[in-house]
């Protein structure tokens, strides 16, 4: 199989796992009508796959996934290209060019994680389980500009040298990363679980916040880092 027949092959097996997995934001209730999205980057080359905007989840299909390149712009004559891509396009973009480590972006509308966000406060780490996913604290990131590369731009300086897979857009929402596009979506759906239990804590009392140190084993997550090839 030649070069090209691979890059093929394997776009056509992200498209079709990109559209699968948006089935995973509805079956655990993290978006609503058309919101949030998911993407994921082409192994091998400089393009990512993403849904496109304002299509029903149950509409989504492998055959109108867009192509984009790692500016965020369309690939012209490919499957879905005559769709608009994700408003969030610019954002994902962003991270993947920073970001040579990331391979799956997700973005949802979950509730209990939005209800945060709209607070500008992080996610305590009040467990265990939440300590040993996200390394502590769900950050906050700042209230940026829906439509460019801003929301992009807060996502990668907030998780810059910070152990969490996930940050809050303030007043937007969740955000996660991952090295590929499920375990982004894996990590979206335990932040809204997070953001659920800290949020039942609250409400009997003072949750007592973990810090690694009082948590055994100390777990050994990577740190996300960027190689900042964009000029800042």
């Amino acid at each position: 199989m030649t070069m090209r027949a691979e890059l093929e092959v394997g776009i056509a097996r992200l498209r079709a796992e990109i559209a699968g997995l948006h089935s995973e934001l509805t079956r655990y209730e993290l978006v609503v009508w058309t919101g949030g999205n998911i993407s994921g980057r082409v192994v091998g080359a400089d393009l990512f796959v993403i849904k496109p905007s304002g299509v029903s989840y149950e509409d989504l299909a492998p055959e109108n996934m867009i192509l984009c390149d790692l500016e965020g712009t369309v690939v012209p004559g490919t499957p879905g290209a005559a769709r608009a891509p994700s408003v969030d396009t610019a954002a994902h973009a962003y991270v993947y060019r920073t970001m040579p480590e990331v391979g799956g972006v997700a973005h949802t509308h979950s509730p209990y994680a939005v209800a945060w966000a709209t607070l500008g406060e992080p996610i305590p780490c009040v467990t265990t389980t939440m300590e040993a996913e996200f390394g502590g604290e769900i950050p906050v990131g700042p209230l940026a500009r829906i439509g460019d590369d801003s929301i992009g731009r807060g996502i990668v300086d907030t998780l810059a040298g910070h152990r969490s897979p996930a940050v809050l857009m303030q007043s937007h929402g969740p955000f996660t990363i991952g090295p590929d596009a499920r375990t982004a979506v894996k990590t979206a759906v335990l932040v809204e679980d997070a953001a659920r239990v800290a949020h039942l804590a609250r409400q009997l009392g003072e949750p007592r916040e973990l810090t690694p140190s009082a948590t055994s084993p100390i777990t050994t997550k990577k740190s996300y880092t960027t190689s900042r090839k964009e000029t800042q």
